[in-house]
């Protein structure tokens, strides 16, 4: 059963961030506070989509204990979240609806199991990787 990472430093983001990109992962991310009671409500229906979507990496985020990463997504509410796709946000949701929240993690979530961008260029007959210079 798969859980969401509490980020503890902005070294583990980094790393959990250029993990996720290398194996072509959605990240879905919970900004969140432990005095925020809408937190604590979602908190249970967001570990529950991350067991039923092993294919993306979920991570959750005291924007008290790590002010500059909340900072960095300029969060002003709680929970926001996030997800986001080769290092780029792809969706964003405020506030603490369960069915909205789902919709984002179907929305976004990719194929089970992810592919890696490098696995796309591996395959026979494929195409090449487009370039935007």
């Amino acid at each position: 059963m798969s859980m969401p990472v509490e980020v503890h430093s902005i070294q583990e983001w980094n790393n959990i961030v250029e993990a996720s990109r290398a194996a072509g992962k959605t990240i879905v991310v919970d900004f969140h506070a432990e005095w925020c009671g809408p937190c604590k409500v979602i908190a249970p229906r967001f570990n529950q989509l991350a067991s039923q979507n092993p294919q993306v990496q979920f991570l959750r985020v005291d924007v008290d204990e790590q002010s500059q990463i909340a900072e960095a997504f300029h969060i002003t509410a709680m929970p926001t979240f996030f997800a986001i796709k080769d290092q780029s946000v792809v969706g964003t949701l405020r506030g603490a609806d369960p069915k909205a929240l789902a919709h984002l993690v179907r929305q976004h979530a990719g194929p089970n199991p992810p592919v890696a961008p490098s696995a796309l260029n591996d395959k026979e007959n494929s195409q090449p990787a487009v370039s935007y210079l």
